[in-house]
């Protein structure tokens, strides 16, 4: 799948650049060792925090339903100031090339690991905002598999994909950045959407200019303009993709979720279509939640949606929630491992 997509984006580009051409354009074995060391991150997770749900954010109306989320908007305060942070440094260098780099990265060999175990190697995860915190990361990852078990008792895959969709955050054990990891994630190729967090940070980013992503494919009336402060967010709205072209076909930022993904196809995993567009779309919280993109989307990216925003109400948990006992659970929760990605995977 991944060599698909590439594929997919490289005969994109390419029909652009001669575009752009013709018209004078420019062209433009066990665990790996990293997992037993502990790593620091300096907050758990940049996509907890949602300000476009606060008072007068253009999700304001959803944003009362806060109760049902975890909820960070707080415009002030030193968490404040590590999440922007951390969302200039991703919306600057994630890119169509960075992108490239990382699948390359991370096709495999980074380490021999069951599923189970690189769940517990999570457990080297520190969470700096909460240094005192003994809940080790992989609670989050069972409390999350056990409120969909209450719900959707007959649905094992989804249960399964509870328990399983935060563990491409080996990418911070393996020492790559937090804005690397985690963090909502979008598409690069095209236009940034104003619905993204902090979207005028992405005038920083190479692609912001480039001019094949802004190539006039189509009328400038198709330009996107996005007003924030003083900033502009400006670039074609379809880039290099074709309308509806399907979200497969789409490069997505690099995070956990895509690890996770392209990690899954390549050792066979046989989880459902529905499985695997909740463990590769879950942070794409432009799309799933505030509805952007979907110019991109095709009849079964739409299709898809539901299953999203059904696992995103149990994926944003409280730390209220009763702790598992994780020991009672594990010979469950290793039966759906062994039918759905059993063995030993190649990370």
């Amino acid at each position: 799948m991944g060599g698909e997509l590439l594929a997919a984006v490289a005969a994109g580009e390419a029909k652009i650049a001669r575009q752009n051409a013709a018209s004078g354009k420019p062209a433009g074995d066990g665990t790996s060792p990293a997992c037993t060391e502990r790593v620091s991150w300096p907050v758990e997770d940049p996509s907890e925090f949602r300000p476009e749900l606060a008072p007068g954010g253009p999700l304001e109306d959803l944003g009362k339903q806060k109760d049902d989320f975890r909820v960070y908007y707080e415009e002030s305060g030193e968490r404040f100031d590590i999440v922007r942070k951390t969302y200039a440094e991703m919306h600057k260098n994630q890119t169509m090339q960075f992108g490239r780099e990382m699948r390359a990265k991370y096709s495999g060999g980074k380490a021999k690991m069951t599923m189970m175990e690189a769940i517990f190697a999570l457990n080297n995860l520190i969470d700096e905002s909460d240094p005192d915190t003994s809940e080790p990361n992989s609670f989050h990852l069972f409390q999350t598999a056990e409120r969909i078990r209450q719900v959707h008792p007959d649905k094992d895959w989804f249960q399964l994909t509870g328990l399983i969709h935060d563990v491409g955050k080996l990418l911070a054990l393996w020492g790559e950045p937090q804005w690397a990891a985690v963090g909502d994630t979008f598409p690069v190729g095209c236009a940034f959407a104003k619905e993204c967090v902090f979207p005028e940070q992405f005038q920083e980013n190479p692609d912001f200019s480039h001019p094949v992503y802004r190539s006039a494919l189509f009328p400038s009336a198709t330009l996107r303009y996005c007003e924030r402060g003083n900033a502009s967010i400006h670039s074609t709205k379809y880039g290099i993709y074709q309308p509806n072209c399907g979200l497969n076909n789409v490069m997505m930022s690099f995070g956990h979720d895509e690890y996770l993904y392209q990690a899954l196809v390549r050792n066979g995993a046989t989880l459902p279509p529905a499985a695997l567009y909740i463990i590769r779309f879950h942070s794409f919280y432009p799309w799933h939640t505030a509805k952007a993109y979907n110019h991109l989307c095709s009849e079964e990216d739409l299709n898809q949606l539901p299953w999203v925003l059904e696992f995103n109400k149990f994926d944003l948990y409280s730390k209220a929630d009763v702790e598992p006992d994780v020991d009672a659970l594990v010979p469950y929760y290793q039966t759906l491992i062994d039918k759905y990605c059993p063995g030993i995977l190649d990370w």
